[in-house]
């Protein structure tokens, strides 16, 4: 059974070529079990194929090989880009690999992003709270842990409505629809793909990290993203007051996850380094430094600093020397020290090379907007060292995507000497805008952000970090709208249960996928033709088809 036509090698996860060599295996195993009467084989091999992988670190290792592979493919060419959704809850995740099997007839380059962000907001014992490392650090690994599970669950509520059609053309005498039904099983592909797991600052040191690590590898992250910001002064990478640490305080961090990967025997894990220094102006600590142009000194070299002399020297200065000059970083009341304005960019690029020369395997540049050039010009320097640098890249509902297209056709049709009198620049968020050529143009670019940054700015992943947390909102606020209001029952059969029919949603059929059906045969497996089963011809369900 394959279940990813792309290949992996791992027998431990792919099992026997076939349906028909896992049936064997089963009567291998049975023949001699005299006493184990009313165990099928063909039942135990359904069985098997539907649980798949055993625990979490088959998930870690299966798919770091998917990643790796696919890492591979877009540095052969830059349009085979990777995409994912934040997802807040197991169902969200599985409905999503659900319908990108669907539409797309694969889940090849598709991933799942697991945010920090949506944990603290969402999944927190203590309520909502801000994106500061302040949730449990135990609910990251229960969230994967939860992704897996319900993906799982996805693999055998499909191989089972299989397998029913199996018997029913067996029953019916229809070979060929049998044999069809057979080359399905065998060509199976898994709803479980590769979730990229945040880490956030780590929660601690970086013994807390390598435990923290271990835990979210066990239970199925291939990968890891972590950032370059303080644990206990950790902020949402689209808010201020930011404060990031010294390279080798980061690089311990590095280190951490890779041994955890690497105790664990998933040896292809992926590490992903996400700078914040764009936006972070403070640093908690001055960096060690042994001689000049070291990572310390190159760190520190970027401090607002000014020069002390015995006369305006004060009471408990902290001093560097800076080229032979004794120099005073600017120390705030909150005793963090302050980077020089303009330098967000130059850091990024050593932050990057640095992590890369340090165990990382892709980059995440946290950015105010989502504009290409900016991208491009950070990615470019760091090619220079590294040539297959690539990034996983935010793209954040932190931005207004509609402004900031809107702004930057504006600029480009305003440099390029175009009329842009009927466009007020500071109310381009109206509707009004939608149709002008304006709005149009920045909608195309919209779309086609992701092909076009991937092949101009080394963006390997794109992401979406609290989409589903929007959509549930948004959804909500309609199915709200609707029942409470005038249309009330119409509000949801027309909105969500009739347009889930047409749609082909598979959970309008909401018992089979909670398990149903699975339950059912079973029982059957279990209690032969005693079985009580929920399924039956008053089942309402069967109203669905």
């Amino acid at each position: 059974m394959n279940f990813q036509p792309r290949g992996i090698s791992d027998r431990a996860i792919q099992g026997p070529a076939s349906y028909q060599s896992e049936i064997e295996a089963a009567e291998a195993l049975l023949k001699d079990k005299d006493t184990w009467n009313g165990v099928t084989a063909e039942a135990v091999a359904r069985m098997r194929l539907q649980n798949r992988f055993k625990t979490g670190l088959d998930v870690a290792r299966y798919t770091a090989a998917l990643m790796r592979a696919d890492m591979a493919a877009y540095d052969a060419d830059s349009t085979k880009y990777t995409q994912s959704l934040g997802c807040w809850h197991g169902f969200i995740a599985q409905q999503k690999l659900i319908s990108v099997k669907k539409h797309f007839g694969n889940t090849d380059r598709r991933y799942l992003y697991l945010s920090g962000w949506m944990i603290a907001a969402l999944r927190s014992e203590f309520g909502p709270l801000p994106d500061q490392s302040m949730h449990e650090k135990t609910s990251v690994p229960a969230l994967i842990e939860e992704l897996y599970t319900f993906l799982r669950q996805a693999d055998s509520r499909e191989l089972n409505d299989i397998f029913r059609a199996l018997d029913a053309a067996r029953k019916e005498g229809d070979n060929a629809k049998e044999k069809a039904l057979i080359e399905k099983i065998d060509n199976f592909q898994t709803h479980v793909v590769p979730v990229i797991a945040d880490i956030d600052a780590g929660f601690g040191n970086a013994e807390a990290t390598y435990l923290l690590a271990k835990k979210m590898i066990e239970a199925g992250a291939c990968a890891l993203q972590i950032e370059n910001q303080v644990s206990d002064e950790k902020q949402c990478g689209h808010q201020d007051g930011k404060v990031t640490v010294p390279h080798e305080v980061f690089i311990a961090k590095i280190r951490a996850c890779r041994h955890a990967f690497l105790e664990l025997g998933v040896e292809d894990g992926v590490i992903v380094t996400r700078t914040d220094s764009l936006g972070a102006g403070l640093t908690q600590q001055i960096a060690v430094s042994h001689k000049p142009g070291d990572l310390g000194d190159q760190y520190n070299s970027f401090l607002d600093c000014e020069e002390v002399t015995a006369a305006n020297a004060r009471n408990g200065d902290v001093i560097i020397n800076q080229n032979g000059k004794m120099m005073r970083p600017k120390r705030l009341p909150s005793n963090l020290y302050q980077f020089r304005p303009g330098t967000g960019a130059d850091r990024c690029v050593l932050d990057s090379i640095t992590s890369l020369q340090n165990g990382a395997d892709l980059l995440w540049i946290e950015t105010e907007k989502p504009h290409i050039e900016q991208i491009a010009s950070m990615v470019d320097r760091i090619r220079k060292v590294i040539p297959n640098a690539k990034l996983a890249y935010n793209n954040s509902p932190s931005f207004n995507w509609t402004l900031n297209f809107r702004w930057q056709v504006y600029d480009a049709m305003k440099e390029a000497g175009k009329d842009v009198s009927k466009y007020n620049r500071a109310e381009l968020m109206k509707a009004e805008y939608d149709g002008t050529p304006l709005g149009i143009e920045a909608d195309e670019r919209i779309r086609t952000f992701q092909a076009d940054s991937a092949k101009r700015a080394g963006i390997f992943h794109h992401l979406i970090t609290l989409p589903t947390y929007h959509t549930a909102a948004l959804s909500t606020d309609n199915l709200a709208r609707e029942y409470f209001g005038e249309q009330g029952m119409l509000g949801y059969v027309k909105n969500v249960q009739r347009a889930e029919i047409r749609q082909g949603i598979a959970c309008a059929k909401h018992q089979n996928m909670a398990g149903s059906d699975i339950g059912d045969d079973h029982k059957e497996y279990f209690a032969g033709e005693a079985a009580l089963k929920a399924g039956g011809a008053h089942n309402t369900m069967n109203q669905f088809g």
